[in-house]
């Protein structure tokens, strides 16, 4: 190998550049290996291998060399050895080392703290500890793949939205965002001056109504529900939110028949002949179609909006972490959440569709002895949990009826007025049936419906109301029917006492409230409300609203079943109110109740009856029998469930006034001998019997007296009429007898009343209560044989009278033919 020798190239011309140590060091050591290479001898090309043998010798010297000033610079630039160094001392633990520190005394293994433990067992409770803080981290991972409960649960709801605290926040910043919107909206529009009040009810109501579409379908049912009550939020407004019934924005035909092919698993074609692809309704939980099965049914089949159960229950969640915040500002001790707990009850019911299937077919049948009622039938092999499928039902909605009768129809200027008192007559006859149909539902089934609101409600041309959509059905209990029935008649008569008991019973009212501070207050609360015929001059729904205030003054806990009557109630009385503004439903209602409690021979029943018409002395309270009789009467001229149809108006209900008193005598007549008079036939047997012939021959009484020798002489004339056979003489026609009432008193009815044993019965113990007072017995005497002979008179008069009459027109009639012959 050649020796190489530096070229003139690599010559160093010296400048004066300062260098640190550190670099001075460096360049003195790459000098001296340079100055000790160029001393090296030359080697020849001729050499033996002993020369290559020093060359490679020389070659690792020099790598050696090298590498050592790297190290040797490395060392010093990046102080190697102090590193080294402080990490034998960390790694020691030198610096922890205390050379002037005293000696310690030996200590022995440590004892255990708790007695009859050892540290074995300290240790493994110290596993435990570890794998309970596991499970529970564990979880609490497993929280996250949970789904929402097909039944609701607060707290399984709760867990679901709290491991996704994004998604209610950003539904709490769309719901703000919405109504300030709205709310910009308005106060621009209300800053024009020319709009009037009118004008500005309907953009308000338009507003509101876009407002709840966009919210989604939890807003969209409280605004169906607000569209029932024009009273409250006004006729516009209830106008705009009306269309949130059936004109809400449908899903595509597409992602339909994905749904309906999921849930029956096959084809639309497998079970349907014809299915239209137009939706014929849309509401807030999904829309319907109609088809027509293989066998030629004409359905209604429901879809299920995608998605729906999320956006439910998280709105139900806002809404009781809403109600939470609001109880802890109001310091109230009752859980108010539970409001929200039965609207998620509900809302999760009409969710799944069997459930609303199985809703409807039992609804239909506790209510297929009402013919008056109709409920479309389900076909449970088309129903599925997203899928329901039911009878088509054809009918008008009763806003259809009320547009054509207020002249809000499209076809306004082609209509004529007697169209609109047909369709307002049909309007009227729907809403009487709902409150009929309601009370049925109230106090004799307890299947409430408890959406009846007019999308849900069809008059067809059989004079039926029919009743839709079953995903919300109200279960009373029996005692709760019958506290309610007693609520009624206390509210009536303003008995407060009373309708505190009731409401006790119907678990409103709980144990450690002050009855007597309750009862003023209730009274104070209903005291102003007026009366009209007996009747309260106020809608039902107001006083279950005052009722409702007062007992949440209390802080009481409403039970779930009263929210689900107020809400069916006010949905029908909204509807009452814009069809008829002087509709009352306590005028409608009273009727059905009284003939419940005159009906039904139940000791329930029959105490409800004795604290509303006897006082504690087992006295008569006149003024209230009066009611009660009248307002029976009434109910079997009127009431569905004693005849066929009910096809009169309510503007019609309170006519023939004057003959209301003679069919209250006549009734009582009827009910002594009838089946149906055990309830009352009993109430005799409890009352005063004294206090009974007091009352009667008293100067109160003298009505009484003089309706019964009316009513007594009548039947007494028809009886003369039967047993002299003057109808079958030919030359005389009698004069029918006045139209006084339709539950005439027949001489048949007459003869069973005296036959009657139970009758007799009832006389001889009023009787024997009387006559330890013989003045009372006297007077008792002689007023009866007065009434007897006035009542003689009456009938012989009309006798005679109505003889003589026909006489008379026999020979005007008979006397032109005697002079022509």
């Amino acid at each position: 190998m050649a020796s190489v020798s530096p070229s003139p190239s690599c010559s160093t011309i010296p400048t004066p550049v300062r260098r640190s140590p550190r670099a001075a060091f460096a360049v003195a050591e790459l000098r001296r290996l340079k100055h000790s290479r160029r001393s090296l001898p030359p080697v020849s090309v001729g050499l033996g291998l002993g020369h290559v043998t020093d060359v490679v010798r020389h070659d690792v010297e020099f790598l050696k060399n090298k590498i050592g000033i790297g190290i040797k610079w490395a060392n010093v630039a990046f102080r190697v050895p102090e590193v080294k160094t402080s990490a034998e001392e960390l790694f020691w633990l030198r610096h922890l080392e205390d050379h002037v520190s005293p000696p310690l005394e030996p200590q022995s293994w440590p004892q255990p703290s708790y007695s009859g433990l050892t540290g074995v067992d300290l240790f493994m409770a110290d596993v435990k500890a570890l794998e309970a803080y596991a499970g529970y981290v564990y979880c609490l991972s497993q929280l996250w793949s949970r789904p929402l409960p097909e039944v609701y649960d607060p707290q399984a709801v709760a867990d679901y939205f709290n491991c996704r605290p994004h998604v209610v926040a950003f539904r709490l910043l769309e719901v703000f965002s919405t109504f300030m919107v709205a709310a910009i909206r308005l106060r621009t529009s209300a800053s024009d001056k020319g709009k009037n009040l009118e004008a500005s009810g309907q953009n308000f109501g338009i507003v509101l109504k876009e407002t709840m579409l966009h919210l989604g379908p939890t807003f969209i049912k409280v605004g169906q529900s607000l569209s029932t009550r024009p009273d409250l939020i006004g006729t516009e407004v209830s106008k705009a939110l009306s269309e949130l019934h059936d004109r809400i924005p449908p899903f595509p035909w597409p992602e339909a028949v994905k749904i309906i092919e999921e849930e029956l698993g096959a084809p639309v074609e497998s079970f349907f002949s014809n299915f239209s692809q137009e939706t014929v309704a849309a509401a807030s939980f999904g829309q319907v179609y109609r088809g027509r099965t293989l066998d030629g049914l004409d359905v209604a089949v429901k879809v299920q909006r995608p998605d729906l159960r999320h956006a439910v229950l998280r709105d139900i969640y806002i809404l009781r972490l809403g109600l939470g915040v609001l109880r802890k500002i109001a310091k109230r001790e009752n859980d108010i959440r539970v409001y929200a707990d039965e609207l998620g009850k509900g809302l999760a019911g009409e969710l799944d569709f069997t459930l609303e299937a199985a809703n409807a077919s039992e609804f239909r049948e506790a209510h297929s002895k009402f013919s008056y009622i109709r409920v479309p039938k389900v076909y449970k092999h088309l129903t599925r949990k997203r899928v329901l499928t039911m009878e088509w039902m054809v009918g008008e909605s009763p806003t259809d009826l009320l547009s054509i009768s207020t002249g809000y129809s499209e076809h306004n200027s082609q209509s004529h007025e007697r169209e609109k008192l047909e369709a307002r007559r049909r309007l009227l006859d729907l809403v009487n049936k709902g409150v009929e149909a309601t009370l049925v539902q109230l106090l004799d089934t307890g299947i409430l419906h408890a959406d009846p609101h007019p999308g849900n409600l069809r008059y067809t041309a059989s004079r039926q109301i029919g009743f839709l959509d079953f995903g919300l059905v109200c279960r009373m209990e029996r005692k709760h029917q019958l506290a309610m029935l007693a609520s009624i008649v206390h509210i009536v008569n303003g008995d407060w006492a009373s309708l505190v008991e009731a409401l006790t019973d119907m678990d409103v009212i709980k144990e450690g409230v002050n009855m007597r501070r309750f009862t003023m207050d209730l009274e104070f609360a209903l005291g102003e409300v007026k009366l009209k015929n007996g009747i309260p001059d106020i809608e039902f729904t107001k006083v279950l609203s005052k009722i409702l205030k007062v007992a949440l003054n209390y802080q009481l806990r409403m039970p779930p079943y009263f929210t689900l009557v107020l809400r069916s109630l006010a949905c029908l009385e909204g509807l009452a109110a814009v069809g008829d503004p002087n509709f009352k439903t306590f005028e409608a209602a009273y009727p059905f109740v009284v003939q419940k409690l005159l009906t039904e021979n139940s000791n329930a029943t029959r105490k409800i009856l004795h604290s509303a018409v006897l006082n504690r002395k087992k006295e008569f309270r006149w003024e209230r029998v009066s009611l009660f009789l009248s307002k029976s009467s009434t109910t079997r001229k009127r009431s569905p469930l004693l005849t066929s149809s009910r096809d009169e108006s309510s503007v019609h209900s309170s006519s023939n006034q004057t003959g209301s008193d003679v069919d209250t005598v006549s009734l009582v007549l009827k009910l002594l001998a009838s089946k149906d008079g055990v309830v009352f036939r009993r109430l005799l047997m409890a009352a005063n019997g004294a206090s009974l012939i007091r009352t009667f021959i008293s100067k109160e009484g003298h009505v009484i007296r003089q309706k019964l020798c009316t009513t007594i002489a009548d039947t007494l004339y028809q009886w003369m009429v039967g047993v002299f056979g003057i109808k079958s003489l030919k030359f005389i026609s009698l004069s029918d007898p006045p139209p006084s009432s339709r539950t005439n008193v027949t001489v048949k009815d007459f003869k069973i009343l005296i036959r009657d044993k139970r009758v007799r019965v009832i006389l001889r113990k009023i009787l024997e209560s009387a006559m330890t007072d013989r003045v009372l017995m006297l007077r008792f005497c002689w007023t009866s044989f007065v009434m007897s002979l006035t009542t003689s008179a009456l009938a012989c008069h009309r006798f005679v009278i109505s003889v003589s009459e026909g006489y008379v027109n026999y020979l005007s009639m008979s006397a032109p033919v005697a002079i022509r012959t």
